[in-house]
């Protein structure tokens, strides 16, 4: 009996764990995008999350599923990656799926990659419209009067 009540409560476990814990999407430039691993090889990377034209302090880290493996969007993470491209992803994250990490090493696993903006560094210094501007990042200067001379 006690057999059996162990053999329940472990099937329970593993088949309780969703595959779509939850779903977004997230705007920014990739910063890192790689692949590694040792048994299980995967794509790995790094997206600098961007809200207004500045970056957060949080980067967000992905994965590309193993079990899925979609070349287009492999393709599209690493342009974006080596060209610098503005890019939004969207991505589903597991909960208890990836329990020995061989589908990932993160629970964040991307679906689509759409790229928005090829040049977004040479977009924000646009001389062509002086008219209008672009916020592009915001800083703060504290100026000490006693080190002026």
């Amino acid at each position: 009996m006690k057999k059996l009540f162990v053999i329940a409560i472990a099937s329970l476990t593993f088949t309780s764990c969703t595959e779509n814990y939850s779903n977004g999407e997230r705007i920014g430039m990739i910063t890192k995008f790689s692949k590694k691993g040792l048994v299980y090889d995967s794509w790995e990377g790094t997206l600098n999350t961007t809200q207004t034209g500045m970056n957060s302090a949080q980067p967000f880290e992905f994965s590309v599923d193993n079990d899925v493996n979609d070349p287009v969007t492999i393709a599209n993470l690493d342009s974006a990656a080596t060209y610098g491209w503005k890019v939004k992803i969207k991505y589903h994250e597991t909960f208890g799926k990836n329990w020995f990490s061989n589908r990932g090493e993160t629970n964040y696993f991307v679906n689509e990659v759409q790229v928005l903006d090829k040049d977004p560094i040479g977009n924000m210094f646009n001389t062509k419209n002086q008219s209008s501007g672009k916020v592009v990042d915001t800083i703060y200067v504290v100026i000490d009067k006693s080190q002026l001379k």
